[in-house]
């Protein structure tokens, strides 16, 4: 075994451990109890009998509380403080996906389509039996939470920057599995921070599931849009045109790239790679379509389709050049939202095929709740400032932007 595989590849011990509840559980534990304990650090001002001058308040203790995951349940000792104004979001926010994911499991074994490890896993996770009107029950306090957030009004702020996704789960519809598009959409608000504003099944990727999307984040309030990123399905190109007039389109690059080097032989894709990245590296216009005509004309010869694409789609991929530089890394692809497919990737193969689309839509929806809020936490997304400067009127009047020389 190489050096390198040895350092990336688990041993067997390792194995033997990540595949043991026991070891997930106790690690999972570990990892919350420490952030708890930090949590109370910010709250008091100070580390566990330390004397500074910035302590606001004074530990009390802990009290026990259980937290159900999918590895079992958890003792955590949440942190007392003597006024009682300390605080943690960490049940409400962990447990909302947990709980999104259990009763998933739930339902496939309520229906009768999970296997014995799904039944055990239930039943571990839940510690106890259930019946169709358990999870009925369980769903509707869940998912009157989600509606409410799918449902909530986007009019308090502007939101300049939309980017656009999708991704497929497999569903169980009249005794079939099926292909099920899950739609997402978030957004960057006037004030830099983000937020995922949408999130809606459908059976298949066309001008009307994608309409249905956009009128329902019109109809919530979402307005001042003046970029939206995504891919080049003509379903998608078509329902941004026809609702976010006055604002302009990115294709992502990400995506545009993929299908470049998927037309071309592996021996060949190393070379094309670099080419393309000499034309994403310009900084204005015209330095790019120079660069893009010069790849174009390297590559006629060998490969006449890859030239004519770039010579016909390229310039779709470069609309970032138009705003703030230092936004343009950050617009330019929609590797936010791949990223975040990934996570669902990573929550979704635990239940494999959904039992309804319900199922589907609440996991989704709880995972995106999870995510906005810890955006919401996170420093600002992107300084809006310089996106101010360009636009001659406040965006919310539905500007035109300056173009950047």
């Amino acid at each position: 075994m190489t050096k390198r595989n040895a350092t990336t590849q688990p041993t067997d011990v390792q194995a033997a451990l990540l595949d043991a509840p026991g070891f997930l559980r106790e690690l999972l534990n570990v990892a919350l109890q420490e952030i708890l304990e930090a949590e109370m650090t910010e709250h008091v001002g100070a580390e566990l009998h330390e004397r500074t001058s910035e302590r606001t308040g004074r530990r009390n203790g802990h009290k026990p509380r259980m937290l159900h995951t999918r590895v079992g349940t958890l003792t955590l000792m949440v942190p007392q403080e003597r006024d009682g104004t300390f605080s943690t979001k960490i049940f409400a926010r962990y447990q909302r996906t947990e709980k999104a994911l259990v009763l998933a499991l739930m339902e496939m074994y309520v229906v009768g389509v999970s296997t014995r490890k799904v039944a055990r896993v239930t039943e571990e996770l839940c510690g106890t039996g259930f019946s169709k009107s358990t999870v009925s029950a369980l769903c509707g306090r869940l998912d009157a939470e989600l509606i409410a957030w799918r449902t909530r009004s986007l009019a308090d702020s502007a939101w300049p920057y939309l980017f656009v996704d999708a991704r497929y789960e497999k569903v169980r519809r009249a005794g079939r599995v099926v292909s099920q598009g899950v739609l997402i959409a978030y957004g960057v608000r006037d004030d830099g921070f983000r937020e995922i504003v949408g999130v809606q099944c459908a059976d298949t990727e066309s001008a009307a599931t994608y309409h249905d999307l956009f009128a329902d984040l019109k109809a919530r309030g979402l307005s001042g849009v003046q970029l939206v990123t995504s891919d080049a399905h003509p379903g998608l190109k078509a329902a941004i045109a026809r609702h976010f007039q006055g604002a302009t389109w990115q294709r992502c690059q990400v995506h545009f790239n993929r299908d470049l080097l998927s037309a071309v032989a592996y021996k060949h894709r190393k070379q094309l790679a670099a080419d393309l990245k000499d034309i994403w590296t310009a900084t204005t216009l015209p330095s790019a379509l120079a660069a893009a005509a010069r790849v174009a004309d390297a590559w006629r010869d060998t490969h006449p389709r890859i030239a004519d694409a770039i010579d016909e789609q390229c310039e779709e991929c470069l609309t970032v050049l138009h705003f703030p530089a230092g936004h343009r890394l950050f617009l330019r692809t929609n590797n936010a939202l791949e990223r975040f497919n990934q996570e669902i990737k990573r929550r979704t193969r635990v239940v494999r095929i959904f039992p309804n689309e319900e199922a589907c839509l609440r996991l989704v929806s709880a995972l995106c709740v999870e995510t906005s809020e810890e955006w919401m936490t996170n420093r600002r997304f992107l300084d809006m400032d310089a996106l101010r400067e360009m636009l001659d009127v406040d965006w919310k009047e539905g500007v035109k932007l300056t173009a950047v020389s």
